[in-house]
């Protein structure tokens, strides 16, 4: 069972999509924080870096946008040469999160075909510093979200996603989604699109074009060509910087992209909203407009399907299995680590065979999660090491069977000796933790605080440098309430052994308005 349930007011829109009642992935969209992924812009060309292969674009945000070579249109290109770089990334990848399950598989054998999935760029590509100058406006696309301290990453490929078709105006190609299989319906499609498309312009078949006939796919043309007309006249009206066209919010945009005929039903909280998803569904989705329904219970949206709890467990590192075992999730700003572990499961029968149950539960957990929380770049997974290469095998099989639900492209290396998989899932965006919480003021984002004890004894090497050239008769201490007990409950004896060697009264005053760490000394 599949739904899409909808949170939606004036201030924040948050999508969920649940599996059988299980949240699978969580969209949250804040008015003070619109997303800019797949907003086209007419930038200006700040700063060209020949050394990085790369310029800066100022688009008119806090940071300058960032834009390789590789994403650079040059003045003239020969489409008919247009290949593709395997180190580069996704053609469309300003929107992978819906777009990723679209692209094609790679080619086989001698098949020439060219591959979604990876960059165009021209065979004889020129350098940076010939194809931009200081100064120079240029229409770009934002294809990655700011990260941390990161700018946007913007493209001159512009891309154009419609309901069945992706339309590439500056790409002349034809490409079919990975996800339609049967080779004769990707025939048929190519065909099809090939009859309808015009010279030097690019089209890829979404996966919910499988099946539909000529009506359908020539009134996405239509409208793309159209939407394309109105980019290119406002952008030739307008200055540097300047945001010239707007990708669609959350909610229209889960329309678009989300809302298929495996989707039993969307539910949304808000009259308003409600009304403005009727029409788009109406106009562009006519025989799904049974699936959407409006939600009037007193009781929150979220609570009734048991949502927010599961919001906050996916900001938890433990997540528990069924069966008693868990799994580790730690993200770091180079990779995430996730580490299996049998926990209270202890198996039936052997140890082989105890592992495999427990490798083979944590992996729906771990896509789950993985989706979820939106984590992406490098990926290490410690399984529960197995000697059984049988099992081996049959793990990194389910592995990848599983990650076929997830829409974002992900590459699974093999299973090592030590029982690790290392996996890539393309990063867009911040994770699920990045965009709900901030680092904690106390540890200031390393998980930990000192201990107790060790905060005491700084405190008391604190005293030995004040005490000896201090006039006064009292050295009062202002501390955290847990550290204060400490010292009277635990460390009786050195408040004695102190005074006596400085002959100084010491007092431990509690404080709960200090951090865990803080503490002040006075001299009185």
């Amino acid at each position: 069972m599949k739904e899409i349930i909808i949170n939606a007011n004036p201030y924040e829109k948050r999508v969920s999509l649940l599996e059988d009642r299980l949240l699978a992935e969580i969209y949250i969209e804040r008015r003070r924080s619109k997303r800019i992924n797949g907003n086209i812009y007419k930038g200006r060309v700040t700063r060209v870096l020949p050394g990085m292969q790369a310029a800066f674009v100022d688009i008119g945000i806090d940071r300058d946008a960032f834009l390789y070579v590789v994403d650079v249109n040059e003045p003239s290109v020969d489409y008919e040469n247009i290949t593709l770089s395997d180190e580069a990334d996704s053609v469309i990848n300003h929107d992978e999160e819906s777009l990723e399950e679209d692209l094609e598989e790679p080619s086989n054998g001698n098949n020439s075909e060219p591959l979604e999935g990876k960059r165009y760029s021209h065979t004889s590509c020129a350098p940076i510093e010939d194809l931009l100058r200081e100064g120079q406006e240029v229409l770009v696309q934002v294809s990655k979200e700011p990260l941390g301290t990161k700018g946007a990453r913007v493209t001159t490929h512009i891309t154009l996603p419609g309901r069945y078709l992706v339309f590439m105006p500056t790409v002349d190609h034809i490409g079919i989604s990975r996800k339609i299989e049967d080779k004769t319906e990707r025939n048929r499609l190519r065909d099809l699109i090939e009859g309808l498309k015009k010279q030097s312009l690019g089209y890829i078949v979404r996966t919910v074009g499988e099946g539909k006939d000529e009506k359908h796919f020539l009134a996405d043309i239509e409208y793309l060509s159209k939407l394309w007309e109105k980019v290119l006249v406002k952008s030739n009206n307008c200055s540097a910087p300047y945001l010239v066209h707007r990708e669609l919010d959350i909610l229209l945009k889960t329309l678009r992209d989300i809302l298929t005929d495996d989707v039993d039903q969307l539910l949304i909280d808000s009259n308003e909203e409600y009304n403005r998803c009727m029409e788009f569904v109406e106009n562009f989705l006519p025989t799904l407009t049974d699936r959407l329904k409006l939600y009037t219970k007193n009781k929150p949206i979220f609570d009734e399907y048991d949502i927010d709890r599961q919001i906050e467990e996916a900001l938890s590192p433990k997540v528990w299995l069924k069966s008693g075992g868990y799994i580790v999730i730690d993200e770091t700003e180079a990779l995430v680590a996730i580490d299996v572990n049998t926990g209270k499961f202890v198996g039936e029968s052997s140890l082989e065979e105890t592992i495999f149950k427990i490798n083979i539960e944590a992996i729906k957990e771990i896509v789950r999660q993985v989706r979820l929380r939106d984590l992406g770049g490098i990926i290490i997974i410690d399984f529960i090491d197995m000697e059984n290469e049988e099992n081996r095998q049959k793990l990194l099989q389910e592995l990848e069977e599983e990650l076929k639900r997830d829409r974002m492209r992900t590459k699974v290396l093999q299973l090592s000796e030590l029982g690790l998989v290392e996996m890539t899932r393309k990063r867009i965006k911040q994770s699920l933790s990045n965009l709900i919480t901030t680092p904690c003021p106390y540890c200031k984002g390393t998980g930990r605080v000192k201990s107790v004890l060790t905060i005491c004894r700084t405190i008391q090497r604190e005293i030995d440098r004040l005490a000896p050239n201090c006039k006064g008769n009292e050295i009062i201490i202002k501390a955290h309430p847990n550290i204060a007990a400490f010292f009277y409950k635990q460390e009786d004896t050195l408040l004695e052994y102190l005074e006596g060697n400085y002959n100084k009264r010491i007092t431990i005053r509690s404080d709960p308005e200090l951090h865990y760490e803080q503490y002040d000394i006075l001299v009185l």
